[in-house]
């Protein structure tokens, strides 16, 4: 049987616009972070990864809320929904969206790192009995997400895979897959159950069908300090990535 590859339709997604390759890396401290992995309908979902990637098998999407209280750009809550897939052997989670609450935070986040970013209303609110990540565009929720039925872990219990970002790149205004391999140092740690409240696949460039949750995986709950690194590889979006991926930074 022949590798499955994604289908997506590069031509209709709306991609970062990344400066170069030559960013600093940064480190963000104390950040928030809610993800939660969730079971996708397997078929559909191959249009929403590129031609460089392979699905995940069976499919989940990755949904992830994550607030920042310090940062060069101020405190800034983001929230995007990943695909999940390969590039080679590599687990990766392709972006089909990120929203922020910060305008100048979106505008370093996409120069530097590639994030397809729009601006948006993001909280991520702590509560007693659950945690809870939503998206609002316009007053309409797009996304709302939780973890439920909390329990401690170590962090050491937790790996966070590498996302995938479609950029077009200002240097040859060719579009690129850029590799966000971000470093973690766990402060504290749970676990708990996954639940979708709202989801608007419009809202993260998808379908009703392409991005259909079937079932619940994990969800958990992080507080981190984050590096985000230099850039490294990035990859053609039309070749797979055993041979369409390139170094970029040591």
């Amino acid at each position: 049987m022949p590798p499955r590859f994604g289908t997506l339709d590069t031509s209709k997604f709306k991609p970062g616009n990344i400066s170069d390759y030559k960013t600093d890396a940064l480190t963000l401290k104390g950040v928030q972070i809610l993800e939660l992995h969730m079971e996708i309908d397997d078929d559909p979902a191959d249009a929403l990864i590129p031609k460089t990637m392979h699905p995940a098998i069976p499919m989940y999407a990755i949904f992830n809320v994550m607030h920042a209280p310090n940062s060069e750009w101020g405190p800034f809550t983001i929230a995007e929904v990943r695909a999940a897939g390969r590039t080679g052997v590599r687990p990766r989670g392709f972006v089909l969206r990120s929203y922020i609450d910060n305008d100048d935070a979106a505008k370093g986040l996409t120069s530097r790192w590639g994030f397809p970013v729009a601006k948006a209303d993001v909280t991520l609110r702590v509560l007693h009995d659950r945690i809870t990540g939503r998206v609002k565009l316009g007053g309409k929720t797009v996304l709302e997400v939780e973890e439920q039925d909390r329990d401690s872990i170590s962090g050491n219990d937790i790996q966070y895979i590498a996302s995938m970002h479609l950029a077009q790149s200002k240097v040859d205004n060719k579009l690129v897959v850029v590799q966000v391999d971000p470093e973690y140092v766990f402060h504290k740690a749970e676990r708990g159950r996954p639940r979708v409240v709202t989801l608007d696949p419009e809202a993260f460039g998808a379908t009703a069908s392409s991005l259909n949750v079937m079932g619940a995986i994990s969800a958990c709950f992080t507080t981190a300090d984050i590096t985000l690194p230099k850039v490294r590889y990035i990859c053609n979006p039309d070749v797979p990535a055993m041979q369409g991926t390139t170094k970029v930074a040591a």
